[in-house]
């Protein structure tokens, strides 16, 4: 199936006083219609930073690199004119982090979705009647969008920020840690909500660090490290059998799979080791002084010279 989404040599770098923030590092992926890729890894490895390079919503001092093609279009030498007016919310549509910023707290959910109607489908008639669909396609009552955002529970407002995001009716749907604050029920809501509209048809990125969110819900998963994708594939492959030694040391530390964490810290984006980045934190590093690039290897990308998977070598 073609990509509605590729992402090609994506670096993202931001130049501080003192410092220079390696945030993204070299990223290629594509983003399907009808598959959901969950894109995973700890806080801090640039995840949130990718996701706000697609959308070219990067701060001044940002240096980026590569190309995100949406469709035909390069939207790495789009302006802030053609990205604000034809792509964000129209194409690709933004779930953030958290509902609360997101919503004006002194307007009720109809009128701010009422609003951004008006702004992204002008050709709608009936409002009301298409918040209403809205509402309930991320599965809410139409009553509830007549709540002001402090009447909402977090997990209501995070499906009104969800029926927002599906106004412009976009391609792309990118979900930047959606179930931040979540009981584990409303976590599964949350996820499933955007598994179904993968499979309505449109290309979903899941941003989290909630890997039974992630493994309940994908169709693939990337597996971010310090900048950098070490591990890609579908996500049942991945999640049953992990080849790089990071992807396992994460789906160890989970409670279902023992609880047990993994070594050391990941290092600070602003002075990456030589060579492997997860070689400080391996339990192979005795026998890895490579930095290797990323290749194909029986359907999956993969970073590591020596992976955990013994019938997989270089």
């Amino acid at each position: 199936m073609t990509a509605v989404l590729g992402v090609r040599g994506l670096s993202v770098r931001f130049r501080l006083r003192d410092a220079v923030v390696r945030a993204v590092t070299d990223v290629s992926f594509d983003l399907e219609p009808g598959r959901l890729l969950a894109l995973v890894g700890e806080s801090g490895c640039g995840k949130s930073v990718l996701a706000a390079a697609l959308l070219g919503l990067l701060p001044g001092n940002a240096e980026v690199r590569g190309r995100v093609l949406l469709g035909a279009e390069d939207l790495s030498a789009a302006g802030e004119r053609t990205l604000a007016r034809r792509v964000r919310g129209r194409r690709i549509a933004l779930v953030p982090q958290s509902a609360a910023t997101a919503l004006t707290p002194v307007r009720t959910a109809r009128s701010q979705l009422a609003e951004t109607l008006r702004e992204l489908r002008p050709d709608v008639r009936d409002l009301d009647a298409e918040a209403d669909r809205l509402a309930e396609r991320a599965g809410l009552r139409p009553a509830d969008l007549d709540r002001y955002p402090h009447e909402l529970s977090g997990g209501m407002a995070q499906r009104v920020v969800l029926a927002l995001a599906l106004a412009g009716d976009p391609e792309v749907i990118l979900a930047d840690e959606p179930t931040n604050g979540l009981d584990r029920p409303l976590v599964e809501r949350t996820v499933d909500a955007l598994r179904g509209l993968a499979d309505d048809g449109r290309a979903v990125l899941l941003i989290t660090h909630d890997l039974a969110a992630a493994e309940r819900v994908a169709t693939d998963v990337a597996v971010m490290y310090a900048s950098r994708i070490v591990e890609q594939g579908p996500a049942d492959e991945v999640f049953a059998d992990p080849w790089h030694p990071y992807t396992r040391g994460l789906l160890d530390a989970t409670p279902a799979r023992g609880f047990r964490p993994l070594p050391g810290h990941p290092p600070d984006l602003s002075a990456l080791p030589a060579g492997c980045v997860f070689r400080p934190r391996c339990p192979r590093r005795d026998t890895c002084t490579d930095d290797p690039a990323p290749r194909r290897v029986a359907g999956r990308v993969l970073a590591c010279a020596h992976p955990v998977e013994k019938e997989v070598s270089c």
